[in-house]
């Protein structure tokens, strides 16, 4: 039997035919089932994180095929810039990814070499085997594979900061992702991302990204800084996560209900 299947829209697709700034959802709890009904929710992207949630391949796998019928692009983050780990992320069918912690541009030249096969770079070629492929029935995937791949590097250090005109500069690199918290913590005002210093450094990073021409993405949970860094250009924020939401509409319905002198303290979490 013969049928021709294309690859889905990557996030690139959509950035560049919108008008306005992409809003997304993290999606951290690693359950396909709330994967799902993010995808239903009207956001426009999914972040599927593997850095500070508990994802490994099959959950990542399994939240992939939760949300494909759902008019939303899902991006996955690694837990590191890591050649194998991107690999294969790529092979499981994830085409927008969103790499970590990349300080330099050698970081970003070594993210852009993973997500690219020979000659361009070093990705192992394992299409037959691979949902990305759909185990070789995409026509010449091996060849148009990084049309459908959109890479972005995240900003989120001083160091990274430093050096953001060179990391923008990558070729290969379809766009940046600045993350306040980490880079907060790195210049020594830890859970501080409203500073003016470090909201100096997001504006600084958004500018070098729209000066090179790539696109731009900041996380910003609160509505205010969200709106500020959409009007400063950035093409795609971070608004929210589902653990978040979770975490906090429970915390409100129980205390309607539950006398405050009678909750029951937190607890640390166990191992």
């Amino acid at each position: 039997m013969s049928f021709r299947v294309d690859p889905d829209p990557s996030f690139r697709d959509a950035l560049e035919a919108s008008d306005r700034s992409l809003a997304g959802i993290w999606v951290c709890s690693g359950s396909p089932l709330v994967a799902e009904i993010c995808a239903g929710a009207g956001f426009d992207w999914l972040f599927i994180d593997a850095e500070h949630s508990p994802n490994g391949l099959e959950s990542v796998l399994a939240q992939l095929q939760a949300v494909r019928g759902y008019p939303v692009v899902p991006v996955v983050r690694p837990a590191v810039n890591d050649v194998v780990l991107i690999k294969q992320f790529l092979d499981l069918g994830v085409q927008s990814l969103i790499v970590p912690m990349v300080n330099t541009a050698q970081d970003a030249a070594a993210a852009v070499s993973a997500v690219n096969y020979p000659p361009l770079g070093v990705r192992g070629v394992g299409s037959a085997l691979a949902r990305s492929a759909r185990w070789n029935r995409i026509p010449n995937y091996l060849t148009r594979a990084s049309e459908s791949i959109t890479l972005i590097v995240q900003i989120e250090s001083a160091e990274a900061v430093a050096n953001v005109e060179a990391i923008v500069a990558t070729e290969g690199v379809h766009g940046i992702f600045i993350g306040p918290s980490d880079l907060a913590a790195s210049m020594g005002v830890i859970g501080e991302q409203d500073h003016p210093e470090v909201v100096a450094a997001v504006e600084k990073s958004i500018a070098a990204a729209k000066a090179a021409g790539i696109h731009v993405g900041v996380n910003a949970f609160a509505e205010g800084p969200a709106r500020r860094y959409i009007e400063l250009g950035a093409d795609f924020v971070g608004v929210g996560a589902d653990v978040a939401l979770l975490a906090r509409g429970s915390e409100s319905l129980a205390a309607k209900f539950v006398p405050t002198e009678t909750a029951m303290p937190g607890k640390p979490a166990s191992y």
